[in-house]
């Protein structure tokens, strides 16, 4: 079995949440607790950090990867979903899993699955992949990414040194929740018994649910963003963006660079910086001049991709992976405050979740490309056209997100800008 045929096993054979949706999701732990003991709790070797939240986990774990990296840390970094290779949620000092790593220990499972009997989901799998090679590699610390809401996740078998939500939002409501408080009940999952927890953004639907958990759970709770605010100050020659940090009305790490360029990544910086406040306390040795490092470099050091990430400059091409309401709301707003002549939106979405707050906010004054990306679980073009002309979004629909992309940059003038997003998996083919 080579490596196209491992990853045949892994997409095809196994229930895949991100293609296929709910149908593969997992309302109990059990065959993950099964894994973790067959494969003799490898999680229990390195320290670990968790990373929950609706949207901005992915970002702040690559931050929290990269500082940590800059401070000498042997990191290992679990997140999803991937964008180009399934190899990048599996990481170790910004390194992906190797082919050969992934083919021989799909094939090792196989085997030993004749005995065991266990049918796993494709995460469910994955997870127990990458907790295993993280104690083979020897990481000292390993951030982990929650993939769907927190207490049934399959990484919630871990007790970390700091667990992290970085913010509530209305997105998988038919697993978790209608409602900001039911979401975050979810969310809240990974709260553990005297371990600390940052909430990344003070929400008052969710603040009291995770000051509840914490209090049974004996854990200190800290709400970044009620001591750290930061602020956009300039982008400076490289192509970074240079912050402001104030931490409790005084001005503090002065000159911090970040070279992700999404202005929501503003919010994303406190959960940051204080996790940071929070493992030095706990014995880690992080230094000011670790965190400069570390987030200037985060592309560099960890290769995270889509995050209003530039592929050209002129005509500007921007894509970005933030896809429910809150992401699109963060989207729109940059967009607002950069310059073009005229925005070509190319956009698709999945087909079990209602676009229709999402549709609500995009801008009437652009041109859209209407695609359905190259996986079951995504909406026809057709549908995605038919509901957005309710919002007087007008535009095309095209057979493929290749050529949707061919035709706008056929069509994009200089200074025009043509943005790709409304799905990972649109952002993913692009890329």
């Amino acid at each position: 079995m080579d490596y196209k045929a491992t990853l045949n096993y892994l997409f095809e054979q196994l229930p895949v949440f991100q293609r296929t949706g709910p149908a593969a999701y997992k309302n109990n732990l059990d065959n993950t607790l099964q894994l973790d003991e067959l494969y003799h709790h490898p999680h229990r070797n390195y320290k670990t950090i968790h990373v929950a939240g609706t949207n901005g986990k992915g970002s702040v774990s690559h931050m929290l990867a990269s500082v940590l990296q800059a401070a000498g840390y042997k990191t290992g970094l679990y997140t999803s979903p991937h964008l180009k290779d399934f190899r990048e949620r599996i990481k170790v000092n910004g390194e992906m899993i190797e082919e050969e790593m992934v083919v021989d220990w799909v094939r090792a499972f196989r085997t030993n699955n004749e005995l065991w009997k266990i049918s796993p989901s494709f995460f469910e799998l994955t997870v127990a992949l990458a907790f295993d090679y993280f104690a083979q590699r020897k990481v000292d610390v390993a951030v982990i990414e929650v993939g769907l809401g927190g207490r049934l996740d399959s990484t919630n078998i871990i007790t970390p040194d700091l667990s992290i939500i970085t913010n509530i939002g209305l997105d998988h409501t038919n697993l978790l929740g209608n409602t900001f408080e039911e979401i975050a009940a979810e969310k809240a999952g990974v709260i553990k018994k005297d371990v600390p927890v940052v909430i990344g953004t003070s929400q008052q639907e969710t603040a009291a649910v995770f000051t509840k958990k914490a209090k049974e759970a004996g854990a200190s709770i800290y709400f970044s963003d009620q001591e750290y605010v930061v602020n956009y100050a300039m982008l400076t020659m490289k192509g970074k963006q240079q912050l402001s940090v104030q931490a409790t009305g005084q001005d503090v790490l002065q000159g911090l660079e970040l070279d992700l360029l999404g202005q929501y990544q503003h919010k994303n910086i406190p959960a940051v910086l204080k996790s940071f406040e929070i493992l030095n306390a706990k014995g880690y040795s992080i230094t000011d001049n670790n965190i400069r490092d570390g987030l200037s470099n985060v592309i560099k050091t960890t290769g995270l991709l889509g995050r209003w990430q530039v592929l050209d400059t002129n005509p500007l091409i921007v894509c970005d992976t933030g896809h429910n309401e809150d992401g699109i709301r963060a989207i729109v707003n940059q967009l607002k405050n950069t310059a073009y002549k005229k925005l070509h939106f190319i956009i698709g979405t999945v087909g079990d979740k209602d676009p229709d707050k999402v549709l609500a906010l995009l801008p009437l004054e652009a041109t859209y490309y209407f695609v359905k990306a190259a996986i079951p679980r995504a909406m026809s073009a057709e549908l995605l056209a038919e509901k957005a002309g309710k919002f007087n979004l007008e535009g095309k629909v095209f057979a493929s997100v290749a050529e949707a992309f061919l035709y706008a940059k056929k069509q994009a003038e200089t200074n025009d800008l043509i943005f790709v997003g409304g799905s990972t998996f649109v952002v993913a083919e692009v890329l």
